[in-house]
Order: C-alpha cells, then sequence, then structure tokens
C-alpha cells in the first residue's frame, strides 16, 4: 500500500501548478501500445519496495506482546500495499501530464508513450486490485481500513495535491497502510509504528514543494529536527519483553535501525537547509523515501520482530543494489516525484 509525493503516492510530491497550460494533447503514435517498460516507469515499479515494509511493521507491532496466529492469505497485505502505491503512482501522473507537459516532457504520458485514458485505467485497476487482495487477505477488517486508504490516495492525487492539506492527507495514506498491516492482530498496538511512519511522510511532502522552485532553511531545518525526533522517539522507547538477552538483541537492533534511517535521509535535509535549493530539495526527498525502509524496520524492531527487520533490512539491500546498478550503467534513477 501514494512521494511522502505513498505515491497510493505514499510519497510526495506538489508543485506550483501556476505555469499549467490551458490545454495538452499527448502526443501519442497511432497503433503504439504502452510496453511493460512504459507501464513500468508509469507506476514508478522499483519505487514499490519502499511500500511493503508499512504491512510488515505493522503486523509486527500488532502482535508484540500477544502472538497472532497467521495464516498463508496474510501474505497478501504487503501486496495489497504495493497495488495501490503504484495505482496512486499512476494516478499522479494522470493528474500531472499538463504540467509535466511543460516541465517533464519526457515521462510516459507527455511523451506520448501512454495515453492518459490509459493511466487513469492503470490507477482505477491497481487500486481495485490493491482493495480485493486486502479484502481477501483479512476480511471485512482489513477492507475497512483498505477502502479509507484507497480514497485517501485518490483524493491526494486529484483534489489535494497542490493543497495546503495535501501533506496530511498524503501522511494519512502512510499512517492507514501501516494499520492495514496491523489487521490481522491488535490496531491499538500499532498506532505509534503508524504515527511514526506518519510524520516522516509529513515531512518529507512538504519538503517535496520545493522540488521545482526551491525551498527555505525553515523547512528543510524543520524536516531535518523532526527526523533526529522520530529516531530518537522509536530508539528510546522500546519496549521491554522476553527474556534478558533478547530485550538486549531488540534494544540495540532498534538503534542501530533508528541511526541506518536517521543516516539515510537527515545529511541532504541539512545540505537543503543550509542551500534551500530545488536541486538540493529534490535529492533531499528522493533519500526521505529510501529511508521509510530503515524506519519501517526501526518500528519493526522496537515491537521486537527482528525477523521482520531482517527482512526489511534485505529489502534495503535490494534497493541500494538497484540504485547503485543504474548508475554503472549511467541511467538516472526511477523518479518518484
Amino acid at each position: 500500500m501514494p512521494q511522502p509525493r505513498f505515491t497510493p503516492r505514499f510519497d510526495p510530491p506538489l508543485r506550483d501548478s501556476s505555469d499549467e497550460p490551458a490545454r495538452y494533447t499527448a502526443p501519442r503514435l497511432p497503433d503504439v501500445r504502452p510496453s511493460l517498460r512504459d507501464i513500468g516507469e508509469l507506476v514508478r515499479a522499483p519505487a514499490a519496495l519502499s511500500v511493503v515494509g508499512d504491512s510488515l511493521a505493522g503486523l509486527a507491532a500488532a502482535r508484540a506482546g500477544t502472538p497472532t496466529a497467521l495464516r498463508g492469505r496474510h501474505a497478501l497485505l504487503p501486496v495489497a500495499s504495493a497495488c495501490l502505491y503504484l495505482g496512486g503512482m499512476a494516478l499522479n501522473d494522470y493528474a500531472d501530464r499538463h504540467l509535466d507537459a511543460v516541465e517533464r516532457p519526457e515521462r510516459p504520458i507527455p511523451s506520448g508513450r501512454v495515453t492518459p485514458r490509459g493511466a487513469l485505467g492503470v490507477g482505477t485497476a491497481l487500486t481495485a486490485a490493491g482493495v480485493a487482495a486486502a479484502g481477501l487477505a483479512g476480511g471485512r477488517r482489513a477492507l475497512a481500513v483498505a477502502v479509507p486508504l484507497a480514497a485517501c490516495v485518490w483524493t491526494y492525487d486529484l483534489v489535494a495535491k497542490d493543497h495546503p492539506t495535501g501533506p496530511f492527507v498524503m501522511a494519512a495514506c502512510r499512517g492507514l497502510d501501516v494499520l492495514l498491516g496491523a489487521t490481522p492482530g491488535h490496531l491499538r498496538s500499532a498506532l505509534p509504528a503508524a504515527a511514526g511512519l506518519a510524520a516522516h511522510t509529513l515531512g518529507v511532502t512538504v519538503l517535496s514543494r520545493g522540488e521545482v522552485h526551491g525551498t527555505t532553511t525553515r523547512v528543510a531545518g524543520g524536516v531535518a529536527v523532526g527526523t533526529l525526533a522520530g529516531a530518537a522517539a522509536a530508539a528510546a522507547t522500546a519496549p521491554a519483553a522476553g527474556s534478558t538477552g533478547r530485550r538486549t538483541a531488540v534494544r540495540w537492533t532498534t538503534v542501530a535501525a533508528a541511526g541506518a534511517y536517521a543516516a539515510a535521509c537527515l545529511p541532504a535535509q541539512v545540505r537543503t537547509a543550509v542551500t534551500p535549493t530545488a536541486g538540493n530539495a529534490k535529492a533531499a526527498t528522493r533519500s526521505g523515501i529510501q529511508a521509510m525502509v530503515p524506519l519501517q524496520a526501526t518500528w519493526a524492531a522496537r515491537s521486537g520482530g527482528l525477523g521482520t527487520t531482517a527482512l526489511l533490512a534485505g529489502v534495503a539491500a535490494v534497493g541500494y543494489g538497484l540504485r547503485f546498478l543504474g548508475r554503472a550503467r549511467g541511467k538516472a534513477g526511477v523518479s518518484i516525484t
């Protein structure tokens, strides 16, 4: 289950639409169907790695102290999260097609590789698939979270993106995604994790507003302070449960994961605070979204889910490897905005 534009877009960003052209017609060639590569670029497929951990962190938190029996169908919860996220990315490009024609003409819609109607169809289909997967995984309880989550995704992309409420809608997407993963257990136990991911998403989304025209020292500095506070809060409140050895392992694993989270995004945020240019804001937004996985690992570790933490560490390693491979081949990273 889009960045901070979550992306659902559970990631951010927001841009000034003052230069938006009055009309836009995609220069699509006749009888040309989009390739899988075009669709993958439309939905920012690699960026889905930043969202599957929401469900895993939520599940680990919901099971903390009260083991919950897991069923095979519960594996569909991360699938639901990913579908909603990817669908939100397609909706994002559909909503931004006029602005992208001016600012980012290489994207699938303005370049003519995907029609606006096709992008809307992809977003609709993936949203429906995400809600259906949630229903199969957790029945009415999961649907009670998945439906509001899908509504937040559509609201953000089509209505709230350029509105002052946009960052809060985006943050709600991420928080609900964590709670979606917690539906097999106790939702209340997952509220701190949901709040932690939502707060990070709020900061990244606010920062992402400066991706085109730059941000301010006050905004970037505030986001950096929020990152430090979020890492410290998660690391300092690790619950004590189990044997002494396990408590020690949980405590230090949480601290290590929180440190990895801060290291992943704090340097770029500080650079942006010092020099609040559009390029620095974009880099800080990207690093903030990539830092979602270590933050998810932090909350999973805090809940005692050491196995989940190890799995998320593997996800982070895969993401790093894909980015490294892309740079080695001289290709720009997949845009997440």
